[in-house]
């Protein structure tokens, strides 16, 4: 019903903003990414949009990108997905991580993200693995044993699990011990 809005940003909420459009202010829930990144009250803001109807509420959830505002109304179709777990979700991970995890069944890099329990991790991967678009990802190689070993470990650490992802895959090959390659990740993280 409203794909997108282009107008002027008006407000800024803890997870909302209103975006003013020809005078008319629509309050959009973003991701805390998004919301963070954008300019001070009074710039251009462009966004995809999802209008979800309920029977007591219409609510308007705002993307950057239309690969996103995708993954968002894939996640809805998930059973005990939301619109708050799904943006919860978004603001989290990258939507190649997110996606990549599913088309892998990563059910521990799932529960890592906010909302998502091993029931409902594990739901995700059974509805959504062939429904997923994985074709244009970089990160489209699996993970071996050993980074999947980091990629745990860094996640306990409280890292996201594209962070966790990222810095797994940064690890050369030849190192073989799990503590080394955790401790060569962490130190690429922290070299940002």
């Amino acid at each position: 019903m409203i794909a997108s809005l282009h107008g002027k940003l008006q407000t800024r909420a803890h997870d909302a903003l209103i975006v003013n459009v020809a005078g008319v202010g629509y309050r959009v829930r973003v991701p805390a990414p998004l919301l963070a990144s954008l300019d001070a009250v009074g710039s251009d803001v462009q966004l995809f949009t999802h209008l979800h109807v309920r029977e007591d509420e219409l609510s308007l959830y705002g993307f950057a990108t239309e690969d996103e505002l995708n993954l968002f109304e894939t996640l809805l179709t998930v059973s005990g997905i939301g619109p708050k777990i799904g943006l919860g979700i978004l603001a989290s991970a990258a939507t190649d991580t997110i996606r990549f995890a599913i088309s892998q069944g990563n059910v521990d890099m799932l529960t890592a993200l906010p909302g998502i329990g091993k029931k409902t991790a594990q739901r995700l991967v059974l509805e959504l693995k062939g429904k997923v678009d994985v074709s244009g990802l970089k990160d489209a190689g699996e993970l071996s044993a050993a980074d999947e070993d980091v990629v745990d470990a860094l996640l306990n650490l409280g890292y996201s699990a594209a962070e966790a992802t990222r810095a797994a895959r940064a690890v050369p090959a030849n190192v073989s011990s799990v503590e080394e390659r955790v401790r060569i990740a962490l130190q690429n993280m922290g070299g940002k």
